[in-house]
């Protein structure tokens, strides 16, 4: 009896394990014929992706049985089976992936060809057949990086990349003997216990031979799977198709029979443990395409430690004030309610006064006061009233509805009209140009002064010269200030020589705000020519960024820079009273398309506007 159990065992390898003699005069090259390609260890397929990328420095490691049975046929023209090349065929795939920062996920499978037999025959002029024995496939190695979504919500989305080293056993169709690519995307998602995967790549072949008379080379994958999650989603269970088809060899393989493998499979993945998971698939295959089985069984067995969801810890509250720490803006200190967050759970601040106003706001905490939008006056008492704000209080003042200066005489106090040097209606006090004649201002530095006047060698202007914008054509409202500077040099005819001078910002190349600049500078000579001023008595010049007033860190800065000057080049004329110095940054140019509140001195719009 024990010598017929080993008879039998005996001739059942040598049955499975045999080299058939047409083998070794197999004039074709192989080709990578398994169809089956595992996905990354830690999935809960076979062949699509569950894209659990959860954790990081997370591994994977396991192992995939892979048995295809007749996966390579050959048929005659009226679609029987002349003789199977490849009859069996069995891969081991050991494989290890690794998830790092709950996105990104690098793998490698190396699939091991544990037994390979068949047939062999003649197919267009050409013997097939292959080799037996152990050997090596295809060494892959990927990454998957996660775009969308997490792992058992709706909808996950990642991309990656697969490359196969031609590293197999090309005589046992477990190789191309070249490397390929796989672009890919896949997609995964959880509704309730119903769960689904899918994927899509462009699998690139660098081996684009024709096999056995069929289009080979680089085509389109596929892959998907459906089914439920069972007993606490510890069982997953449902079927699975996949497959390829050639689109290389000018389209001509394109879905066509011979070059479309496609199978089927049903089967499970159950996680024993929260450490390791085991599966068990079969299934037949769908098309007649060349590596498609007539059978397949698969087998698995994974070491995926799973990622430990922690219960969040209970609400806290420290200062014991009825408002959790997570609310409490202030939680260790007992506080109250507010709407305000940062100031929910907080101490009300103080208001020694109890004025309404708390301390920290009030400039007068010891005395009840009113709100007043000056800091310096806010939760003090009013002040007694002075209705013209000429400093003197309406008890005291004679004319409290008259600004005036103070006088001796109570009946004179607060009435006397103040100076007016230069008679132009603005009283000394209030004119920033007292000794000469000019125009109301809201600006208090420019307010009584004129749009032009002779300040040492320079026409100073306090209005604008404005421009189309990135040219030199001048707009209308630059006649005011232009016909000032035209009235002062008509006046003056001593100027012999004045130089119109144009600058930018920094904005634009040099060259464009030199040329901008200058052009700017003769536009401006154009105008007081055509006016009646002798050509000969001006010239122009443009500087561009070179000569900046201000920073050009700054919009305010860059607008003080952009500007139009008058220089008295030869001559010069009666010197007037300059305005007041600011106390703070020159005032900047507004858009020329808006009324400015307050005269600015002359600048042009940057070049690059």
């Amino acid at each position: 009896m024990r010598t017929r159990s080993l008879t039998f065992v005996s001739l059942l390898f040598s049955t499975f394990f045999a080299v058939p003699a047409l083998a070794q005069q197999a004039s074709t090259s192989g080709i990578a014929l398994d169809r089956f390609d595992p996905s990354e260890r830690g999935s809960d397929w076979f062949a699509a992706d569950s894209l659990d990328l959860r954790g990081h420095m997370r591994p994977a490691v396991g192992l995939v049985l892979d048995y295809a049975y007749k996966p390579l046929v050959l048929y005659n023209a009226s679609g029987d089976e002349l003789t199977a090349p490849v009859k069996n065929q069995m891969f081991g795939h050991l494989g290890g992936s690794l998830v790092l920062w709950d996105r990104l996920r690098v793998a490698a499978n190396v699939p091991v060809l544990i037994a390979s037999t068949g047939g062999s025959g003649n197919f267009g002029g050409s013997s097939v057949g292959t080799s037996t024995g152990a050997g090596m496939g295809d060494v892959r190695l990927g990454a998957d990086a996660r775009l969308l979504g997490t792992y058992g919500s709706v909808l996950t989305l990642a991309a990656g990349v697969q490359a196969y080293l031609p590293t197999g056993k090309r005589e046992a169709f477990a190789s191309d003997g070249k490397a390929r690519f796989l672009p890919r995307v896949l997609v995964a998602g959880d509704f309730g216990q119903f769960t689904y995967s899918g994927m899509m790549g462009l699998d690139i072949h660098a081996q684009t031979d024709n096999f056995a008379g069929a289009p080979y080379g680089t085509g389109i994958r596929f892959a998907a799977g459906a089914g439920m999650r069972l007993l606490n989603k510890r069982l997953t269970v449902g079927p699975e198709v996949y497959g390829s088809t050639v689109v290389s060899d000018g389209g001509d393989g394109f879905f066509a029979r011979r070059t479309t493998p496609m199978e089927f499979v049903a089967g499970g993945h159950y996680r024993v443990t929260d450490q390791w998971r085991v599966g068990v698939g079969v299934g037949p295959g769908l098309t007649r395409g060349v590596g498609t089985p007539v059978m397949r069984v698969l087998a698995s067995v994974e070491w995926a430690p799973e990622v430990k969801q922690l219960a969040p810890p209970p609400p806290a509250d420290t200062d014991g004030d009825g408002i959790l720490d997570l609310d409490d803006a202030c939680r260790t200190v007992p506080g109250v309610a507010n709407l305000d967050r940062a100031k929910n759970g907080c101490p009300p601040p103080p208001d020694t006064d109890g004025d309404g106003i708390v301390d920290a706001q009030d400039a007068c905490p010891a005395v009840k006061g009113v709100a007043d939008a000056d800091p310096a006056k806010n939760g003090c008492p009013p002040p007694p009233p002075d209705r013209d704000h000429d400093g003197i209080l309406d008890l005291q003042d004679a004319c409290p509805d008259q600004p005036g200066p103070a006088d001796a005489d109570p009946a004179k106090n607060g009435c006397s009209p103040p100076p007016d040097t230069d008679g132009d209606g603005i009283v000394d006090p209030l004119d920033a140009c007292p000794a000469e004649k000019g125009e109301p201002n809201a600006d208090a530095k420019k307010n009584g002064c004129p749009k032009a006047m002779v300040v040492g060698t320079e026409i100073k202007i306090m209005g604008r010269v404005e421009f189309d914008t990135s040219k030199a054509t001048l707009r209308p409202e630059s006649d005011a200030v232009l016909s000032a500077v035209l009235a002062i040099l008509t006046d003056h005819p001593e100027m012999k020589k004045v130089s119109v001078e144009g600058h930018t910002d920094n904005r634009g190349t040099p060259a464009t705000n030199k040329g901008l600049s200058t052009r700017r500078a003769a536009a401006v000579v154009t105008w007081l020519v055509g006016h009646g001023i002798a050509k000969g008595r001006l010239s122009s010049r443009g500087f561009g960024q070179a000569k900046p007033l201000d920073t050009n860190d700054t919009p305010e800065g860059q607008q003080n820079n952009r500007r139009v000057e008058f220089h008295i080049v030869d001559g010069s004329g009666t010197p007037a009273t300059p305005p007041a110095p600011p106390t703070d940054k020159p005032a900047t140019e507004k858009p020329a398309t808006e009324k400015p509140a307050t005269e600015k001195p002359a600048t042009e719009k940057p070049a690059n506007q």
